[in-house]
């Protein structure tokens, strides 16, 4: 990480030196055209100077500086004063000895140029001081950014990882029933495990997957939960979608459907249904699960499981326009979430 700081520091020194000397370039031209060559020549020798020097106040002496450290900070003031000053014009005597400086004003007295090329070093500092913060100020934003983005992911995989073995959970339950009754249906049930299980190990680990795909999931998982049930459990699947390819998070739909099973479906004695419509229209989508329940509304408590809790906090990593509404009535349970799929953060 060290590597990466001085790395950043270069990057703001390569921009801002040559953009201080065209400003001062600028001024002069401003002022006058008169021996104009020899002005940029002379701004250009000056400030590699104070690049330099501007250079080591602020990454090195500047961040040394404390009030547990006073005496040593005040002595680094005092150098840097006299290196703002009279060193400045030492360096302006050895460009002039080596013939890269060129004297425009003889007039003007060793004591008044020294206190100009004061003033000059304090206005570069400033210009330095300024810009240095804004870089900083800038490249503090991206990173907090990065940060939130790594930590939303972060939480984004601890949640799959719950759900994933939460779900597989449930489903091997369903299996070890028919298992433990001898059922002619096992076989088939571990089949379309095995069908669920490819799908979470090779498709759940990318950001999005197509409608289409996640239909076919929640068919497969439907089918391995009506084994369980003799032909009174009556399903419906529906969809209106304008692109059955559109992208969604990987199992998105699976808790609201688990859940229907788990809390009522398994739940009703007679005559149990599973209802389920997705459409899709100006990139709105739209989910409802709607099931069948043992109790009436009265007595039905909204239980929130490992399933909906993380949907939940799913859809708030996720999306800033969204609705999950969960709706009990007598004998039916309701829940249908509302996406906004233009939202995705």
């Amino acid at each position: 990480m060290k590597w990466l700081s001085h790395i950043r520091r270069y990057k703001l020194y390569v921009w801002l030196v040559p953009a201080f000397i065209l400003l001062n370039l600028l001024t002069d031209a401003i002022e006058s055209t008169l021996n104009f060559p020899a002005k940029a020549v002379n701004e250009i020798w000056l400030a590699v100077y104070l690049s330099v020097v501007n250079y080591f106040l602020f990454e090195y002496s500047i961040p040394g500086m404390s009030w547990k450290k006073v005496f040593r900070s005040v002595l680094l003031v005092v150098l840097y004063f006299f290196v703002y000053s009279l060193g400045f014009f030492i360096w302006r005597q050895i460009g002039i000895g080596i013939h890269v400086y060129t004297v425009l004003d003889n007039t003007i007295s060793v004591q008044n140029r020294i206190g100009g090329l004061l003033g000059y070093g304090i206005g570069s500092v400033i210009v330095f001081g300024i810009a240095r913060h804004i870089y900083n100020y800038i490249n503090l934003k991206q990173i907090s950014q990065q940060l939130r983005i790594e930590s939303q992911q972060a939480e984004l995989n601890y949640l799959k990882s719950q759900t994933n073995p939460h779900f597989l959970f449930n489903t091997l339950n369903n299996i070890y029933a028919l298992a433990r009754d001898k059922s002619d249906l096992a076989p088939e049930s571990i089949l379309r495990l095995s069908k669920i299980l490819r799908y979470m190990l090779y498709e759940t680990s990318a950001p999005n997957t197509s409608i289409e795909q996640e239909l076919r999931i929640i068919e497969d998982y439907i089918a391995l939960e009506k084994l369980r049930y003799d032909d009174s459990l009556n399903v419906n699947i529906s969809h209106d979608l304008e692109d059955a390819k559109q992208g969604i998070p990987p199992l998105l739909f699976i808790p609201l459907v688990e859940n229907a099973f788990k809390h009522g479906v398994s739940e009703t004695r007679e005559h149990p249904f599973l209802n389920i419509h997705i459409s899709l229209k100006n990139r709105r989508l739209i989910f409802t699960v709607q099931n069948s329940t043992g109790e009436p509304a009265t007595d039905i408590n909204i239980k929130e499981n490992i399933g909906l809790s993380n949907l939940r906090r799913q859809l708030a990593l996720l999306y800033t326009d969204y609705h999950l509404l969960i709706e009990p009535a007598n004998y039916k349970f309701t829940a249908t979430l509302n996406i906004n799929l233009n939202s995705h953060v």
